[in-house]
């Protein structure tokens, strides 16, 4: 074997158990015992230990030295094996184990404390993870030469700095606070029926299920459950997608189920002969947030989706509403067109969600660079949503700094890929109806052929051949937010 089928080789290995860990982490999120907690949190512990070890072991070192490559795609695949190798070489074993087990309990008793409200028994927890993120990302500095900052989003968004960060942001920062009021304005002035009913979860999820297969996801490989914050996980062979139902209403767990598909159609399509392999993975979570606001946003928000959609919506949701025209379909597209700031980011519109995730960049950026201490991020959290959304969160920290899992779990560096993503999402859907003129028929008819096709060919099929921003330059140009602000205007005002 030469140097670089011995480094192919022991990436199958390493993929193969990192798709076990993936079901595993799944498993605890969704049906896992309360009391299996501690003996779970050192198993996965336990297994990225051997992971690691088998990632960083010295032969691996000395193969990618030797390794010579034919083809653009096996240069690629080594230059990502280098990279998992130098961060796997650079944290100490027993510093990733803490840290795994931090994030694992820290996420345990975040999903019982904020339902309680109960920052302060939270605060200890959530300090310890952030100690262990910080220790982390100075052992990854001391060989990629970035800021604690940049190397926390590089964990996410391979490619992505804060300085492209704070640009993407200061304009829209700019742009959204009259944007928002434009919009509220427009639409005090018009009819929007709220369905009235109780609306039970078996309907819901078998509306989930339908509107699914319709846009493509494959059950062969792939399975819709419940949890306590909607996720896509698993592998490409065996997608887990999750969602959260309120009998009260059925438009959130819906859009929330079509959003984690459009994750879940990125990972079933990813290119079957490198799928072992790094290069074979995702392009970074920029990307990966661009398929889930592509699918949700551009595509099953829109009046064409709705035309095609709403027949199905009365199927399942006629027998329980109690106001049977606000199923129709010019209602529809208002109820999901609706903005209005609110306290809670998934559920949010996405005129104003960017908001919340620059928000929550802000934080995390400080805390990560230690401006202040994390005892004052109720306070901190307050003042921003005021200063962004015109809301108070005083006393309210489940539904303010307690409402999502990313800290927990230690996903600091993570919240630009949303705004990022939505950004690139309307950048290719502009790009795909230059190319494609008569691809909205298509969606209003429910054949989404064309839209998988465009996507396969310029995202889904490209694995990461190359990081975030010469995959959306290759796809629809370099990025830009213009794409993003014409959507806005144009489906809002």
């Amino acid at each position: 074997m030469t140097n670089y089928q011995r480094l192919e080789a022991r990436f199958r290995q390493i993929n193969r158990l990192s798709d076990v860990r993936s079901i595993i982490g799944w498993d605890e999120a969704v049906v896992m015992p309360e009391g299996a907690s501690p003996y779970r949190n050192d198993a996965m512990a336990e297994l990225g230990v051997v992971i690691q070890n088998l990632v960083s072991s010295p032969e691996v070192g000395e193969w990618i030295a030797g390794a010579e490559t034919e083809g653009e795609w096996q240069t690629a695949n080594l230059r990502e094996m280098r990279r998992i190798f130098i961060e796997n070489t650079a944290v100490p074993a027993e510093l990733n184990q803490r840290a795994t087990v931090a994030r694992m309990n820290c996420e345990q008793q975040w999903r019982k404390l904020r339902g309680e409200n109960n920052w302060k028994a939270f605060l200890p927890y959530l300090q310890e993870v952030l100690d262990l993120t910080r220790q982390t990302t100075a052992e990854l500095r001391k060989h990629n030469g970035l800021s604690a900052y940049d190397t926390a989003l590089s964990q996410f968004s391979p490619g992505l700095s804060t300085g492209a960060v704070d640009s993407l942001f200061g304009e829209l920062k700019s742009f959204l606070p009259g944007m928002i009021q434009d919009v509220v304005a427009k639409q005090a002035n018009e009819t929007c029926l709220q369905p009235e009913g109780v609306f039970p979860m078996a309907a819901q999820k078998a509306l989930g299920l339908e509107l699914m297969a319709a846009v493509g996801f494959s059950f062969k490989n792939g399975r819709l459950d419940e949890s306590h914050h909607p996720f896509c996980g698993g592998n490409p062979r065996d997608v887990r997608i999750t969602t959260r139902y309120n009998e009260g209403e059925f438009v959130s767990s819906l859009m929330g189920v079509l959003h984690e598909t459009g994750h879940a159609l990125y990972e079933q399509h990813l290119p079957e002969e490198w799928l072992t392999q790094p290069v074979g993975a995702a392009c970074g979570m920029s990307v990966h947030e661009s398929q889930s606001l592509f699918m949700e946003m551009q595509v099953c928000r829109s009046h064409e989706f709705l035309t095609f959609a709403a027949p199905l919506i009365r199927k399942h949701m006629a027998p329980f509403v109690k106001n049977p025209e606000s199923l129709e379909t010019e209602n529809l597209v208002k109820l999901v067109s609706r903005v209005k700031p609110g306290y809670i980011r998934v559920d949010a519109d996405e005129v104003t969600y960017p908001a919340h995730i620059i928000l929550r960049f802000e934080i995390e950026r400080d805390l990560m660079e230690d401006r202040w201490p994390l005892a004052e991020l109720p306070g901190v959290w307050n003042e921003k949503m005021k200063s962004y959304l015109g809301l108070s969160t005083l006393g309210n920290d489940k539904d303010g700094c307690m409402q999502d899992v990313h800290w927990p779990s230690g996903a600091f560096g993570y919240f630009p890929a949303y705004t990022f993503g939505a950004v690139i999402a309307a950048q290719l859907f502009a790009k795909m109806q230059t190319e494609l003129p008569g691809v909205r028929n298509d969606i209003a008819a429910g054949h989404f052929e064309t839209v998988r096709g465009w996507l396969n060919k310029n995202i889904w099929s490209q694995g990461t051949k190359v990081h975030t921003m010469e995959t959306v330059a290759a796809a629809a140009g370099p990025l830009s937010a213009s794409a993003f602000k014409a959507h806005l205007r144009a489906r809002y005002l």
